[in-house]
């Protein structure tokens, strides 16, 4: 793939034009009107018959390594989102008024506020998961933001195929946006891009995100979002004889989606005595759909290292089950996938992905929040197979220890528009706020031509 590359002066004068441009263009767009180009663009990525949607279809397998079942799958989960009902509840979810991303609007506590974004916005983009810069564009256009998005080399694709259908839907767009790829830490034109920024999200593991933050200039606003943890429960309830398959079935499509590369996949998964199908017979369901997840969407060809540290976690979980009673572990051919069952509970701890999974027999659901509470910072959402009742009930629980996302078993890979990334605002974190005060407001009346 042929990619531009630039220098330091070339970043900056890119940088210096995608501001300009946005200030121009998306300041005098209202916000519904951006928002409906985002649509019109997410229509066609969700038209089969458009030609870039089957370009995708058949390289993105390519680049990524996953099955094209899989991606064909993924592109409609993303681009669902990104219609405009969807994106009014996205902006919805962070403004009281989306309006005020136009200009001032009134405030319940009376006085007017308006929210600007900023005008140059940095995206650096982890490639683990197709579709992920598509939400980072959104969020940039729908604060009126110009925006330069760092693709990584993994799959540096999408991005720049959705930006110009952005362009392509919406001509006054083209110069808002820069999709680049560059080698991240060695390229004098980062150095660049962090200067001429004016808000940084970044995507990666929590060393990288430190090692960014510290090259920002202290003005910088700095958005991180590191590695995360996320897990689910299934109550008795949803183990009985007519239940469990269905219940690991879910599970399965959570872990088989895109290898657990996502930090919503579960990772162990804790399952409750008491139902008809005790939690080993639910782990033996999940070992069960798993393999047929394997036959139906094989998992992609592992790294030298991947597979080391997959075949690594698989023997020392081995080793534990020689020891421990109660514990046992299943796997398929070239290990394809794992599930290791333990009969006692256990805290919280990541498989090996590429679908490897815990399976933790619990008493009672409620002892899962323990169990996760000593990794309150790197835990991200929790899929819950459960009544309403207790649904709620767990939710509270483990909202308090740190568990930012409740998701349905099945749909933990799939987050719902609107949703809050690590529990923060999506559009929120960008804008800053001004606000004319109500004393301000009632002092101008005395200056009116009618006050005399």
């Amino acid at each position: 793939m042929a990619l531009p590359a630039f220098d330091a002066a070339g970043m900056a004068a890119l940088a210096g034009q995608i501001r300009d441009e946005a200030r121009a263009v998306l300041g005098a767009m209202p916000v519904d009107a951006i928002a409906a180009a985002i649509d019109a663009a997410a229509e066609r990525m969700l038209d089969r018959a458009h030609p870039l949607r089957r370009k995708a279809e058949a390289l993105l397998p390519i680049v990524t390594g996953y099955d094209a079942e899989s991606v064909r799958l993924g592109l409609t989960a993303t681009f669902r989102n990104f219609r405009l009902p969807q994106l009014r509840r996205f902006l919805a979810a962070d403004f009281p008024d989306p309006g005020m991303l136009d200009g001032f609007r009134p405030m319940p506590r009376g006085g007017l506020a308006r929210a600007w974004g900023p005008a140059l916005l940095l995206h650096v983009w982890a490639g683990n998961v197709p579709g992920l810069p598509v939400w980072g564009l959104a969020r940039g256009l729908l604060v009126k933001a110009g925006t330069i998005g760092k693709v990584s080399a993994a799959e540096p694709l999408l991005a720049g195929w959705f930006a110009g259908l952005l362009a392509e839907v919406e001509p006054r767009l083209a110069g808002c946006l820069g999709i680049l790829c560059w080698q991240g830490g060695a390229d004098p034109a980062e150095d660049a891009a962090f200067e001429a920024a004016d808000t940084v999200v970044a995507y990666g593991g929590n060393a990288t995100l430190a090692a960014i933050r510290n090259r920002l200039p202290a003005t910088t606003r700095f958005v991180g979002h590191g590695h995360k943890v996320s897990f689910a429960l299934v109550s008795r309830e949803a183990l009985t004889a007519g239940r469990a398959a269905a219940a690991a079935g879910l599970a399965a499509r959570d872990i088989a989606r895109f290898e657990q590369q996502g930090c919503f996949a579960p990772q162990m998964i804790f399952a409750e005595r008491g139902g008809a199908v005790d939690p080993a017979a639910f782990a033996r369901h999940l070992a069960a759909a798993l393999a047929a997840a394997e036959a139906r969407h094989p998992r992609r060809a592992l790294s030298l290292a991947e597979a080391a540290a997959l075949a690594g976690w698989r023997d020392g979980e081995e080793a534990r089950a020689m020891v421990e009673p109660g514990r046992s572990v299943m796997f398929g051919p070239d290990l394809g996938w794992c599930v290791s069952y333990a009969d006692a509970a256990e805290p919280l701890r990541p498989a090996a992905l590429n679908r490897s999974v815990t399976v933790v027999a619990l008493d009672a659901l409620e002892e899962a929040a323990a169990l996760v509470a000593p990794f309150r910072d790197l835990l991200q959402g929790a899929g819950v197979a459960a009544p309403p009742r207790r649904l709620h009930a767990l939710a509270e629980a483990l909202g308090a220890v740190g568990v930012t996302r409740i998701a349905a078993l099945g749909a933990m890979t799939v987050p719902e528009a609107g949703w809050h990334n690590d529990g923060r605002f999506n559009l929120l974190d960008l804008v800053t706020m001004t606000e004319i005060e109500p004393a301000a407001e009632a002092q101008a009346e005395l200056y009116a031509p009618h006050a005399d």
